[in-house]
């Protein structure tokens, strides 16, 4: 694929708002996840909740989207200027020529539970100020978004479970290389509810403790939520330096299982190759993997078995989710804004409580923060139903140099 620019990009995760607090936790090697203390819940695990959501106040122009994902939304769009950069990415383009892309997998589902509560008495009715259609409906975030940015172009959502907001870097960049759009606002927003905490939990899958990927004693999940856009143009003939760039995007479907991954990686190994494929890389190219890892022990394991079948043994790697939780729908976009921090900053983090690697899993796991410059970076979101997308970033100087 062409390469395309990463102009602007921001992330709200439980760490903080903006690029400058979660940048603060990682080299700090900092959690944000702490005992779920959320709305009713009553499950003994860990959350990455986001501070001040509920405080947020939609326009009354838009208040029928009023929900906490898209508060959470509002919120994230609020930080490092990008509301001003896609005004003025609007002023060269045009409303019509500038895409929307967000992923999700709750949306406002929180919304309907809410609602439920108080539904009538005798014929189970919701109340007349439920509106589906801007709350819990999946294209709500995507809708609530080009609203608040004043954008006319295509819109879509696109929930696929975990690997959402990674797989809307390729819907912009196919709408971008078709000629359909000139820009994309890309990301993703997921908000904590009741569904996805009791319904981890009934699977078993979330941790009693801050989450461990690739732990030897790893126990499953903690769940995050979160907010994260990028702006996507076409790259200029000269990029800053310091550019950061989208290289490739990997996708497959291995469908093996409902909620299981493939046991060797299968599904995870073809989006990697894919996306080196479209990047034009050989695996040793890459510098470091953010990996998907959820700090399940089924799903590092078949993560780590593809990994070693592609890249081997030495190329560092790490999950952040230790920091942030798994924010879901949100974790690709959450990510791949860490890994452009990582390339920006010049280092690669570490993957936050895990302690002891599992030595079953024998990879160049990062326990400590790398002071390593990285150029260029894969990482990885893999959803439910085997959902894999796999993202190439790396920085201009190291790519248009051909380094």
């Amino acid at each position: 694929m062409n390469p395309l620019l990463l102009s602007h990009f921001t992330a709200t995760t439980c760490v903080g708002r903006g690029l400058a607090a979660n940048l603060a936790a990682l080299c700090d090697e900092r959690s944000g996840l702490a005992p779920c203390r959320f709305e009713t819940v009553d499950v003994d695990t860990c959350v990455g909740e986001v501070a001040g959501v509920d405080d947020q106040s939609l326009p009354p122009a838009i208040i029928d989207f009023d929900c906490r994902n898209n508060r959470l939304a509002q919120l994230g769009l609020a930080q490092d200027d990008f509301i001003a950069a896609v005004a003025a990415a609007l002023a060269r383009y045009g409303a019509d020529r500038i895409g929307v892309f967000v992923g999700t997998s709750t949306s406002g589902i929180l919304q309907t539970e809410l609602a439920y509560r108080r539904r009538d008495s005798v014929t189970g009715a919701l109340p007349d100020d439920f509106v589906y259609s801007t709350t819990q409906n999946s294209f709500s975030v995507a809708d609530f978004v080009r609203r608040t940015l004043c954008l006319s172009g295509p819109a879509a959502a696109v929930s696929s479970a975990c690997s959402s907001s990674a797989k809307v870097f390729g819907s912009a960049a196919r709408m971008i290389e078709g000629g359909l759009i000139d820009a994309a606002v890309v990301g993703g927003v997921d908000s904590l509810c009741l569904t996805t905490l009791y319904g981890f939990s009934s699977l078993q899958l979330t941790s009693t403790r801050p989450c461990r990927p690739f732990d030897r004693d790893r126990d499953g999940i903690s769940i995050g939520e979160a907010a994260a856009f990028f702006l996507v143009e076409r790259l200029p003939a000269v990029p800053s330096p310091d550019a950061i760039l989208l290289l490739g995007v990997g996708e497959s479907s291995d469908a093996y299982h409902m909620s299981s991954p493939h046991p060797e990686g299968l599904g995870a190994r073809m989006a990697m190759e894919q996306a080196l494929a479209g990047a034009g890389l050989a695996p040793e190219a890459i510098d470091y993997i953010n990996l998907h890892g959820t700090g399940t022990r089924s799903n590092d394991l078949a993560e780590a078995r593809a990994v070693l079948s592609l890249f081997g043994d030495a190329t560092r790697c790490s999950s952040t989710k230790g920091a942030v939780g798994h924010t879901l729908g949100a974790a690709g976009g959450v990510e791949a804004v860490i890994s452009a921090l990582a390339l920006r900053h010049g280092f690669m983090p570490a993957g936050v409580n895990t302690q002891e690697l599992d030595p079953a899993l024998p990879l160049a796991y990062l326990l400590r923060n790398d002071a390593r410059a990285p150029s260029r970076i894969l990482s990885n979101s893999f959803g439910f139903g085997g959902t894999n997308c796999s993202l190439v970033l790396g920085r201009a100087d190291a790519v248009i140099g051909g380094a």
